[in-house]
């Protein structure tokens, strides 16, 4: 069984910038697509990022475009997401999630990861 354990979230003003890792324990998940959803209160889950087994090819939701990055490293077995240029409206509780389908795929769609950890709240003062 695969768990994910997300770590980095916090308060931070807009214009500032946070990290948040990923740890998936229990395998490692080199062969994993990893991704990252949010959660804004009353929204519902949209996607932020994803990135292939290698770590060579990445995808964004258009809101994060060019501010955000996601980045692995498999030696650590660990997936970052460094989030720049925080505004107000990425207050959300923010999932890491896996797919362990066995294509090494880009992967935009919630229904695509069999794996998800309990979200870390990131909130963005005005």
């Amino acid at each position: 069984q695969v768990q994910l354990v997300e770590s980095g979230g916090g308060l931070v003003q807009a214009g500032g910038s946070l990290r948040l890792s990923c740890a998936p324990s229990g395998r490692t998940f080199k062969r994993y697509t990893m991704g990252w959803f949010r959660q804004a209160p009353g929204k519902e889950r949209e996607f932020v990022a994803t990135i292939n087994w290698s770590g060579g090819s990445t995808s964004y939701g258009d809101s994060v475009k060019g501010r955000f990055t996601l980045s692995r490293d498999n030696a650590k077995n660990t997936v970052y997401l460094q989030m720049n240029s925080l505004k107000p409206e990425d207050t959300a509780v923010y999932y890491c999630a896996a797919a362990s389908s066995g294509s090494d795929t880009l992967r935009q769609e919630q229904y695509e990861y069999n794996y998800w950890g309990q979200g870390t709240q990131v909130t963005v003062s005005s």
